[in-house]
């Protein structure tokens, strides 16, 4: 079982964004704020996850239904999406791009550099700088803008000094290309070492009650630093939603989930354990197992902001109102409690990409 360090950032806070367009359907209201310093910004206290509009998440609906759906997000308080050239590879950023054009002075777009792509297949990691400013000038023309809010490295690159990378970023930032820097999946020695040349705005690692881990290291050195922390998959790929059982299928074609051990019919059969404690939780304070997992999430620090990800109205409004679950120390400790009971069956990566993962 993990312990949870105490956490913590003076920084943040919790009030209202700016109202964008659509603010009759608004469902988020609170706003929290990533990084420290000059390095901060303020966004909403749930971001969107764009990748599964057309990425990894097998069959998807039509291109405007995906664009009508962040418009959606956006009407309903949302202020952080998500995406990456990787993504398709470089469809996602294009349909952000056509999706969020007309909310520009609303919205901020993250997105990410760190593969190299022949043609529309990932064919490694590529972090040199001269990489990282062809990666730039493909996604701000690919998401219509004029400087990216916040550049994330998207898997650290061993080949390339991470402070190359990151003074590379710093000179795209003094440029006006490129205003924040981020990194994925990285640990508490390289965040120091490229803290030290660029200042961090967030780390975005997957977080969530069935992956515990960022709370050894790297939590406790964002909060030392002042850096916020970003969760992507924060419902593990919609598992903790509880949609999911042995029976789902997955798209062979596109759909990783259909590569992950935890995914397997036989892991998602013991894994159900943990879906029912958060329903139990859920069903006498009129939450959803999503919700009771978001709400966790949003009570772990206030510099944690998930991006959920959906193709769906219903569980983006469900996501959303996540926000308003508010959960004591003693709540969380009776969740947290529970689920260490359950021993959780399969490998989060396959090996392979395990190994991309720097520790």
């Amino acid at each position: 079982m993990y312990v949870a360090p105490a956490l913590g950032n003076p920084s943040a806070k919790e009030s209202a964004p700016a109202q964008p367009a659509g603010a009759a359907s608004r469902l988020l209201s609170q706003s929290r704020t990533l990084g420290s310093g000059q390095s901060t910004m303020e966004v909403s206290a749930l971001g969107f996850g764009t990748m599964g509009m057309n990425y990894h998440r097998g069959a998807h609906p039509n291109r405007e239904a995906m664009i009508r759906l962040a418009r959606q997000a956006v009407e309903r308080g949302v202020t952080l999406f998500d995406t990456a050239e990787t993504y398709g590879p470089f469809i996602n950023e294009e349909l952000a791009g056509e999706a969020l054009a007309p909310f520009r002075n609303q919205v901020m777009i993250t997105t990410k550099f760190g593969f190299k792509h022949a043609g529309n297949k990932n064919v490694g990691l590529d972090s040199r700088p001269e990489s990282i400013r062809k990666a730039v000038e493909g996604s701000l023309r690919r998401l219509r803008i004029e400087v990216i809010e916040l550049l994330y490295q998207h898997r650290l690159d061993p080949q390339v000094p991470i402070e190359d990378v990151a003074g590379t970023v710093k000179e795209l930032i003094a440029e006006g290309k490129v205003k924040r820097f981020g990194m994925c999946e990285v640990g508490p020695g390289t965040i120091r070492r490229a803290h030290a040349v660029q200042p961090l705005t967030a780390i975005q690692s997957e977080y969530h009650l069935m992956w515990r881990e960022p709370e050894q290291a790297v939590l406790p050195v964002c909060q030392e630093l002042g850096i916020g922390f970003v969760p992507y998959s924060p419902v593990n790929r919609g598992f903790l939603g509880g949609d999911l059982n042995e029976y789902t299928r997955f798209d062979s074609g596109n759909d990783n989930r259909n590569t992950l051990p935890r995914f397997t019919p036989e892991a998602m059969r013991a894994n159900l354990a943990i879906v029912e404690v958060l329903n139990r939780f859920g069903r006498t304070r009129g939450a959803t197992s999503a919700q009771v997992a978001l709400a966790w999430l949003l009570a772990k620090g206030p510099f944690i902001v998930p991006i959920p990800g959906t193709t769906k109205l219903a569980h983006l409004e469900e996501n959303l109102r996540a926000a308003d679950l508010k959960l004591s120390p003693v709540e969380i400790g009776e969740i947290e409690d529970a689920v260490a009971k359950i021993e959780i069956v399969g490998a989060r990566y396959p090996a392979e990409q395990q190994r991309q993962i720097s520790r």
